[in-house]
């Protein structure tokens, strides 16, 4: 059984924390529609990168971040009256583009595969040839 380092662990529970205090303590009109999709912290629990994803133009995703920085002290103080840690982390939001990438990825894939149409028979089916329908006919 593979056990987790303490900042693999306070890691996920920032995840929780982050996304909560977003969506609903924060009221910055500049936050669009954000997801908190990793944080990674520093061993000594100092300082953490908390990635995001945001949804939009790029003009919303800049002013989401800006709204996140200029934000950092009030989540900073919320983390810290909701867990119990010797050192809160100072944040610094980063964008992840790993959703729209993947999102990408999968357009590309799906413009260069040949599609299998909804009326075409699944792989895996019990399919009969036409020789087998032949066969039967025949008797």
């Amino acid at each position: 059984m593979k056990r987790f380092s303490r900042s693999d662990r306070v890691s996920g529970e920032l995840v929780k924390e982050l996304s909560q205090i977003i969506q609903q303590e924060m009221k910055d009109p500049r936050l669009g529609f954000v997801s908190v999709t990793r944080v990674e912290v520093a061993k000594d629990l100092r300082h953490a990168n908390a990635f995001v994803s945001v949804m939009g133009s790029e003009s919303e995703k800049e002013g989401t971040l800006k709204a996140l920085s200029s934000g950092a002290g009030f989540i900073r103080t919320l983390i810290s009256k909701r867990m119990k840690m010797r050192v809160i982390p100072d944040f610094t939001f980063k964008l992840d583009d790993s959703i729209e990438y993947g999102a990408r990825i999968q357009e590309l894939l799906r413009k260069a595969l040949p599609q299998v149409s909804a009326g075409d028979d699944q792989p895996g089916e019990d399919q009969t040839s036409d020789s087998d329908e032949e066969k039967t006919t025949d008797k």
